[in-house]
């Protein structure tokens, strides 16, 4: 079992235990932050304070999961850049194109820790049958994430052998896979116009009910991939982007 994260041993110091039990607003408040939501116009959520205390404001005018994961955010912010006055815009609070060092993927790495503790997925990931998205909505709801954040979790936990991709309509923005996967499995670049989350990005296609087989050299440029399949969904994100969860056959487990 891995050893628990900064946010995971933050969640079992205050007793909680389920996810309906993760107050965002009452645990920032036994750390000394104190959440002020108001609109704002140029960035998601900012932090200001000093060694003790701290004000979080968080965007109105953002969805309550948009909202619930920048709180997470600053929180991070707070534990890891404690003495920092930082402003979080759209494209810095769950970004994983962001690097590992980066002080935004960092403080993303501990909301989804926060949010999604691995300690409270894992057990749900073990009763999971299937990898899709209509499964990861179940989970989302119950710990009122972003079906992004999710499906991150779900793909690093490395229960199933999923990769998540996601691109626009020019190229390849971020990938992960889970570590079971072989590393030269990588999402091409562009997207194929035979995938099907090209018919939904380019020709405005619905999202499939079920995941479908397509052959894995339409993802993948990998030896035999012509012979091989691979199980695609995808849905929409804001700005023109598609994530895609692709649950690849036996032969690229390590």
């Amino acid at each position: 079992m891995n050893a628990a994260t900064p946010a995971e041993r933050m969640l079992t110091e205050l007793g909680i235990s389920e996810p309906k039990e993760i107050d965002l607003d009452a645990i920032a408040w036994t750390k000394g932050a104190v959440v002020n939501y108001r609109p704002m116009d140029s960035c998601e959520a900012t932090i200001v304070g000093t060694r003790r205390r701290a004000v979080i404001s968080i965007n109105s005018r953002s969805s309550p999961k948009r909202r619930r994961f920048s709180l997470a955010h600053e929180i991070g912010h707070w534990h890891h850049h404690r003495g920092r006055i930082l402003f979080c815009g759209k494209s810095d609070v769950c970004n994983f194109a962001n690097g590992p060092l980066d002080p935004e993927r960092q403080a993303d790495g501990f909301a989804s820790d926060l949010i999604l503790p691995n300690f409270m997925v894992t057990p749900r990931l073990r009763k999971m049958k299937r990898p899709t998205l209509a499964a990861a909505r179940e989970l989302a709801g119950e710990f009122e994430a972003s079906l992004t954040a999710t499906l991150f979790k779900m793909t690093v936990l490395n229960r199933f052998p999923i990769v998540l991709v996601c691109h626009n309509k020019e190229k390849r923005r971020w990938f992960e896979r889970a570590k079971m996967i072989q590393p030269w499995w990588v999402p091409a670049k562009q997207l194929d116009p035979q995938t099907f989350a090209a018919e939904m990005l380019f020709k405005g296609a619905a999202e499939q009910a079920f995941p479908r087989k397509m052959p894995a050299d339409a993802w993948f440029d990998v030896r035999g991939g012509d012979d091989l399949e691979v199980e695609e969904q995808s849905f929409l994100l804001p700005n023109e982007e598609i994530l895609t969860i692709l649950k690849l056959p036996d032969e690229a487990v390590a």
